[in-house]
């Protein structure tokens, strides 16, 4: 199944604000991915190209990488053929477009993960990462509603407390 998933968020903020956040991507002190709800991005040699790593059960590698613009990951999963990508474009002075892409052929299985299960967390993860992103420099702080779906998802889903 063909997916063309793409996400896209006008932050009222130069693009060397938004790339400083950018840069703290997949770190310890990550200040794009909305960590404090979800699985953090982990990469074995940070931003760079080869390094390997994925959030969660999502496993990739980065395949391109240009600092100031842009970062595309290749996937690493059984029946996910493609890559998904971070764009950062300067719309004018003080506004700036971050855009998030999966684009991606799935096979088998893959396909009904992807129907049912991921791309409604998948939505989730990137809203909430474009609200933190939009939050570091707003008085009005955004916050997107989780659909019932998604709710449902991450109680199934919650790894059982030992």
């Amino acid at each position: 199944m063909k997916i063309l998933n793409i996400h896209k968020r006008v932050i009222n903020q130069p693009k060397t604000e938004i790339v400083k956040l950018f840069e703290t991507l997949a770190s310890d002190n990550d200040l794009m991915l909305a960590t404090h709800k979800w699985s953090p991005m982990k990469l074995d040699k940070g931003l760079q190209i080869g390094s390997k790593g994925g959030h969660g059960p999502i496993k990739y590698h980065v395949i391109d990488y240009k600092p100031d613009d842009f970062i595309v990951f290749k996937f690493d999963l059984k029946g996910f053929d493609g890559i998904h990508k971070f764009t950062i474009s300067e719309i004018s002075q003080n506004r700036t477009e971050l855009s998030h892409t999966v684009d991606m052929i799935t096979s088998g299985a893959a396909t009904l993960k992807w129907v049912f299960a991921i791309r409604w967390l998948h939505d989730a993860y990137i809203e909430d990462a474009l609200d933190k992103v939009e939050n570091h420099s707003s008085t009005t702080k955004k916050r997107t509603e989780w659909s019932l779906w998604v709710r449902l998802l991450r109680t199934i889903m919650k790894p059982k407390k030992k």
